[in-house]
C-alpha cells in the first residue's frame, strides 16, 4: 500500500526563549562550530497540554553550526504542566537559514513523564516544523 500522505495529529506548540543569555562558542572545531543556547523559558501548549519551563531548572540547545550556515540541534529541557506533572523534553533536528536572516527548523521531539495523566506522551513519535523568532524558537509538534 502506497503512503500518499503521512497521517499526523497536532499535539501543540513549543516556544522557547534562547536569546536572553550570551552564548558560549567554540569556533571552527573539527566537527563544526559549537554554540550553547540556554533555554531561559519555554512553553508547550496544545489541545491536551498546557506546560511551562520550571524556574531554576537548566535547559539548553547545544548547536553545531555547519559549513554553509546550516545547523544541527541537540536540545534538553523540563516542563511542568498547569496541573503539576513534570515532563522531560529532548530533541534533535536540523535548521537552514533563510534570506530574511531567520531559520527554518525541523525537529523530532521526545517526551518522558511518569505522570499517568500524561503517559500518552511517552508513546508518541513526533515531528515538528519551526522557525526562529525574536525571542528564540517556535515549533508546531505533530504525532505521526
Amino acid at each position: 500500500m502506497a503512503l500518499n500522505a503521512l497521517p499526523a495529529e497536532f499535539i501543540g506548540t513549543i516556544s522557547a526563549r534562547t536569546n536572553d543569555v550570551s552564548r558560549p562558542m567554540v569556533k571552527r572545531g573539527p566537527f563544526g562550530t559549537k554554540v550553547v543556547a540556554t533555554v531561559t523559558a519555554a512553553t508547550f501548549v496544545g489541545p491536551k497540554i498546557n506546560a511551562a519551563s520550571i524556574d531554576g531548572v537548566a535547559g539548553a540547545d547545544w548547536l553545531t553550526i555547519l559549513e554553509g550556515g546550516s545547523f544541527a540541534l541537540d536540545v534538553r529541557f523540563s516542563l511542568r504542566t498547569d496541573d503539576g506533572a513534570d515532563i522531560y523534553v529532548t530533541y534533535t533536528g536540523f535548521g537552514t537559514r533563510d534570506e530574511e536572516g531567520g531559520a527554518s527548523i525541523r525537529i523530532s521531539p521526545r517526551f518522558e513523564t511518569g505522570d499517568d495523566r500524561y503517559a500518552w506522551l511517552n508513546n508518541l513519535f513526533t515531528v515538528a516544523v519551526g522557525k526562529t523568532t525574536p525571542d528564540g524558537v517556535e515549533y508546531d509538534v505533530y504525532a505521526v
